[in-house]
């Protein structure tokens, strides 16, 4: 399966939403999208960040703020369009269920949201890209695409591999960062991932951390686990620092 070429042009920059960061309003395919642009400097190397099934949300925001503050640039993609943030889970389901039956289509939106990256000025020849639950769904998706960058993470993200899809053409090195507790990413999956990046000879490293649930990095959740969100954030800082610099 291989991801349609994206048509991208930047149509406006609505007013700094965040430190330093601005949002930025860009075309896929004649659909508009809202994703979110911060960087410390020109060429700083770059961080894709796909949400979770809430949408780009404040939550995003401050994770590329966060990101930024360590010298990275970041682009937070909008996979849903432009002022679709969805509230109820039936809505969720909608929009991510759709994604799901069409990989084509989530393909081409990662690759829109890196193109517009690439036309803000982001260095996109030294990337990694990674996304929350259903971003880091998608994430893999990407990776499996045989997309040309450096990394791909997943936070507490959906890790079968569809029917017919392989890494075979996978690039760069695979992180996922897992909650033991999760129960709707089982533990079966997580190791029948880990048999299918070995069998392609994908370098990767997989961590399951105790007592963490799905969704243990979403700050004031009641699945909000501290010692599983900053250890994983730290990992995912040393894997940037080792993959990018």
């Amino acid at each position: 399966m291989k991801y349609a070429v994206a048509t991208i042009l930047i149509l406006a920059m609505a007013a700094p939403a965040g430190a330093g960061g601005m949002a930025v309003t860009y075309q896929v395919e004649g659909a508009s999208y809202e994703g979110y642009y911060v960087s410390p400097s020109a060429d700083a190397p770059l961080v894709l960040l796909i949400h979770d099934w809430d949408g780009l949300t404040d939550y995003e925001v401050k994770r590329a703020n966060m990101l930024a503050a360590k010298g990275y640039a970041v682009f937070a993609a909008d996979l849903f369009g432009a002022g679709v943030r969805p509230t109820e889970v039936k809505d969720k389901r909608q929009h991510t269920g759709e994604l799901y039956k069409d990989r084509a289509k989530m393909r081409s939106l990662i690759k829109g949201a890196l193109d517009a990256a690439n036309a803000k000025g982001a260095n996109t020849a030294s990337a990694v890209v990674m996304g929350y639950c259903f971003g880091g769904a998608a994430v893999l998706e990407f990776a499996r695409s045989g997309a040309d960058l450096k990394g791909f993470v997943s936070f507490h993200g959906g890790l079968k591999t569809p029917e017919g899809q392989s890494y075979a053409d996978t690039q760069g090195k695979v992180l996922i960062l897992h909650g033991t507790a999760d129960k709707n990413i089982t533990m079966d999956q997580f190791a029948a991932l880990a048999n299918a990046l070995e069998q392609h000879g994908v370098a990767h490293e997989m961590i399951t951390y105790g007592g963490a649930p799905h969704a243990f990095t979403v700050f004031g959740s009641e699945r909000y686990r501290k010692d599983a969100d900053e250890k994983s954030w730290q990992r995912f800082l040393f894997f940037l620092e080792d993959t990018l610099k």
